[in-house]
């Protein structure tokens, strides 16, 4: 196993009006779960490309377990791919789909037997390793992609958006597998999604890009609840946080003829203008304090999701499931000071 490094990489598109990564350095230590995530075309995939060696960069450098691979050919990077199709072969068995990748790097057969087996029974699969893939199940086709990935024993293991054919049940079950095979395997592993509950789920860390820049990496909690951007805390959660715009006056923070209590930090920034964000579960519902009025209440099962108009303008607020309330009527709430997030207003940057 090995760490894989990336420096300076840079990537333009054929037409060279935008770059696909725009110098972008990111380390990923060995036996580490690291997520790309972000929104389409912001980079992500081609930065997996071209640490897998299917794209080459423009410049920058691309290392593994310390040895410079930037104009190596796949092949001898010592890592493997699963891709966002199966690509698993229709006319192989399942053994023979899982085996693929020995059987090319002419691994002896009880060597090939032996990992094939370890594989399907990662992946539950060994009473389907005499079944072809149109025998199986959606979920079933991608875990033979998976163990084809893993049975190579390679240092580095790369995945593109390897969930986003399955259906919502089986992406989230198929998701807490891989979760625990990638810690059992220990491989370092690069994983690729636009799907926020992914990345948050199962990396160690994620790396946040957008327009082919690294804007904020770190431990999924960190990103999430100390966004370095507001276009960080609007991307991840689902809702994405709430912004306002506020004024701070006399230590408080001002919203059209709304004062709040504000932080003790704000009180050195007087009449500056900032915008504020806050997560709809850090909002504190049926609390006096503020009020407006339910637009719209969506009940989730585990949770209400309230869409409130009130003097900031719309607020997402997540209350609990047995909270009730219809559109037209008025909803006390409060913001608790520990969960007020604070943004320029100009370049967006955390304050």
């Amino acid at each position: 196993m090995a760490g894989v490094t990336v420096s300076n990489l840079v990537k333009t598109y054929p037409s060279g009006s935008r770059r696909a990564t725009d110098d972008v350095s990111l380390e990923v230590a060995d036996g580490e779960f690291l997520v790309l995530v972000g929104p389409s075309g912001c980079g992500k995939t081609t930065l997996l490309r071209m640490v897998a060696g299917l794209e080459v960069p423009d410049s920058g450098t691309v290392t593994i377990g310390g040895r410079d691979v930037t104009r190596l050919p796949a092949r001898e990077r010592g890592l493997s791919m699963v891709f966002q199709s199966y690509a698993i072969f229709p006319h192989l068995r399942v053994r023979d789909n899982i085996g693929f990748g020995l059987r090319m790097r002419k691994i002896d057969k009880a060597t090939i037997t032996e990992r094939v087996e370890r594989a399907a029974d990662l992946l539950d699969l060994t009473d389907y390793l005499d079944r072809y893939p149109a025998q199986l199940s959606g979920g079933q086709r991608q875990r033979v992609a998976v163990a084809r990935a893993i049975a190579v024993d390679a240092d580095v293991l790369l995945m593109d958006e390897p969930l986003s054919n399955l259906d919502a049940l089986l992406r989230m079950q198929f998701r807490a597998e891989l979760k625990k095979i990638v810690a059992r395997l220990g491989t370092t592993t690069l994983y690729v999604t636009h799907d926020q509950a992914e990345a948050m789920s199962l990396g160690d860390r994620v790396a946040v890009l957008r327009d082919g820049k690294i804007i904020q990496a770190g431990a999924p909690m960190e990103v999430y609840d100390e966004p370095s951007d507001r276009f960080v805390g609007g991307f991840l959660g689902a809702p994405p946080m709430n912004f306002f715009d506020a004024v701070v006056q006399d230590g408080r923070l001002v919203v059209g003829d709304v004062s709040l209590e504000a932080p003790e930090r704000l009180a050195s920034w007087p009449d500056k203008k900032v915008t504020v964000g806050i997560r709809a579960e850090n909002v504190a519902v049926d609390r006096p304090g503020l009020s407006g009025e339910v637009e719209v209440a969506e009940p989730t099962g585990a949770a209400v999701l309230l869409t409130v108009r009130w003097a900031g303008g719309e607020l997402k607020i997540q209350a609990g499931a047995g909270f009730r309330a219809a559109a037209g009527d008025r909803v006390d709430f409060h913001f608790p000071g520990t969960g007020l997030r604070f943004f320029d207003p100009e370049t967006g940057l955390a304050l």
